[in-house]
C-alpha cells in the first residue's frame, strides 16, 4: 500500500499535470521537488504536534511515512490550482505554510473531534483544493486568464493520461492504506466500484454535453478520478455496493459539470483561475465525500460491525456499556470537521497568497511568461506564442467560443 501511494504522488500527480503544452518540465519537475520537500517537512510537523503525547519523541514508521505522502498530496493539489503561475520559491513557501495549516487542521479534525476520514477526502482533497484556490485568487493577474501558452496539444494530453491511469489504478490503495483488518478490504472494494461507475458516467456525460458530440480530454483526464475522492471518507465504512456505485456516478457527473460550467464561472466572475480544475476533481467531490461521511456515521450501528466497530469509531458508545458518544454526535463531529477544514484552508490560503505575492517571492517573474518552461529550465528553446506551438483553448475559456466557430482552425479564426 505504501509503494502504491508513493507512485501516485510522484508519477500519478506529476504526469497528470503535464497537459500544459509548454510547461511539461515544470509540471513534473516541480511536482518532484515539492513532494520530496513535503515528505521531510511534514514528518517533522506531525512529530512536533504530537510531541507531548509521544513523550518528547518523534516516531518514524510506515504510518508516519504514509501520513507524509498524504500531506504531499494536499500540497500537490494546491500546486495544481496555481500551476504555471508561480516561481519555485513561491511554491516552496506555499508548501511550508500549507503544511503548518494542514497538520493543525488534521489534528483538530482527527484527534480532537475524532472524525473518521479513511481516504482523507476532507483533510487532504478538500483542504488542498480550497487552500490552492484561495492562493490563486490572491495572486491573480489578468495575464493568467489570457496567456496563449495556457492549453494543451495532442502529445501533452497523452502524457497527462499516463498520470490519470496511474492514479485510477492505485486509488484503492490510497483510500485503504491506513485502514486495518477487514476495513482495509472494504476500502478497496468501495473505491474499486466507485471509480468504475465514475469513469463510465464521466465518459457518457462528457459526450452528452459536447455540442459536436465528442469526448472532452479534460473531462477524461480528471473527472474519471472523482469517484476515488468522493468515496474516500466512507471507504472503510460498511456500505452496500450500490452505494459505492451511486457515489461514483454522482461524483463523475458533478466533476464533468464542474469543468464545463463552474470553472469558467469562477474564472470570469470571481477571478479564481484554476489551472488544473482542482475544484472539480478534489474540492467538490471532497465536500461530497464529507457529506456522505456525515450520513454513514450517523446510521452506523455496532451490530453490523461486530468487534471491528471500536476500531472504526473509537469514540462511540458500545453495547457492552463502554461509554462514548452517540451516532448523532459522531455525525455532528464529522460535519464540524468538514466545515473547519474548508474554513482553515481558505483563511490560510489567503494569508499564504498575500505572503507569496510579495516582491521577495516573485522576484523578476513576469506574469505574461506564465505556463512556460524556458524561464527556469535549460534546454528549452525560447519562443513566444508562435507557430511552433499549436494553439488550444484554455480550460478557463472552454465555453467562450461561439458554436459556429468551434470547429475553425487557427488560420480560419
Amino acid at each position: 500500500m505504501f509503494q502504491d501511494t508513493h507512485v501516485m504522488i510522484f508519477v500519478g500527480f506529476g504526469f497528470l499535470m503535464t497537459f500544459l503544452k509548454r510547461y511539461g518540465y515544470g509540471s513534473i519537475g516541480f511536482n518532484f521537488l515539492l513532494a520530496a520537500y513535503v515528505l521531510q517537512f511534514s514528518t517533522l510537523m506531525e512529530g512536533f504536534i504530537h510531541l507531548r503525547e509521544n513523550k518528547n519523541t518523534i516516531y518514524i514508521g510506515l504510518e508516519n511515512m504514509l501520513n507524509a505522502d498524504f500531506a504531499a498530496a494536499a500540497v500537490l493539489i494546491s500546486f495544481g490550482a496555481v500551476l504555471g503561475k508561480t516561481t519555485p520559491l513561491q511554491l516552496l513557501v506555499m508548501a511550508s505554510m500549507e503544511l503548518i495549516a494542514y497538520n493543525v487542521n488534521a489534528y483538530i479534525g482527527a484527534t480532537l473531534l475524532g472524525a473518521v476520514d479513511a481516504g482523507s477526502s476532507m483533510f487532504v482533497h478538500a483542504f488542498g483544493a480550497y487552500f490552492g484556490l484561495a492562493v490563486s485568487r490572491v495572486i491573480d493577474r489578468q495575464e493568467h486568464h489570457t496567456c496563449d501558452a495556457e492549453g494543451s496539444v495532442y502529445h501533452s494530453d497523452l502524457f497527462s493520461m499516463i498520470g490519470t491511469l496511474f492514479l485510477w489504478m492505485f486509488w484503492p490503495s490510497f483510500n485503504s492504506a491506513l485502514a486495518v483488518g477487514s476495513a482495509q478490504q472494504r476500502a478497496v472494494i468501495n473505491t474499486y466500484f466507485s471509480l468504475s461507475a465514475c469513469c463510465v458516467v464521466a465518459f457518457a456525460l462528457s459526450i452528452s454535453l459536447s455540442k459536436k458530440k465528442k469526448f472532452n480530454m479534460v473531462h477524461i483526464q480528471n473527472a474519471t478520478l472523482a469517484g476515488g475522492v468522493a468515496v474516500g471518507t466512507v471507504a472503510d465504512i460498511l456500505i452496500d455496493p450500490w452505494a459505492s456505485l451511486l457515489i461514483g456516478m454522482l461524483s463523475g457527473a458533478l466533476s464533468v459539470i464542474g469543468f464545463q460550467y463552474v470553472t469558467p464561472f469562477l474564472a470570469s466572475k470571481l477571478k479564481i483561475h484554476d489551472t488544473c480544475g482542482v475544484n472539480n476533481l478534489h474540492g467538490m467531490p471532497g465536500i461530497m465525500s464529507g457529506i456522505a461521511g456525515i450520513i454513514a456515521t450517523g446510521v452506523a450501528a455496532e451490530s453490523y460491525y461486530g468487534t471491528s466497530f471500536n476500531d472504526l469509531f473509537p469514540n462511540r458508545e458500545l453495547a457492552n456499556g463502554q461509554s462514548g458518544i452517540s451516532a448523532g454526535t459522531q455525525a455532528g463531529y464529522q460535519a464540524a470537521a468538514l466545515l473547519i477544514t474548508v474554513t482553515i484552508a481558505i483563511i490560510s490560503g489567503i494569508i499564504t497568497g498575500i505572503l507569496i505575492r510579495s516582491k521577495l517571492c516573485t522576484g523578476d517573474f513576469d506574469p505574461s511568461n506564465s505556463y512556460t518552461d524556458d524561464i527556469y529550465w535549460e534546454g528549452i528553446e525560447s519562443v513566444g506564442s508562435s507557430d511552433k506551438y499549436e494553439k488550444h483553448v484554455p480550460l478557463t475559456r472552454i465555453l467562450a467560443i461561439p458554436e459556429e466557430e468551434e470547429g475553425k482552425t487557427e488560420l480560419e479564426t
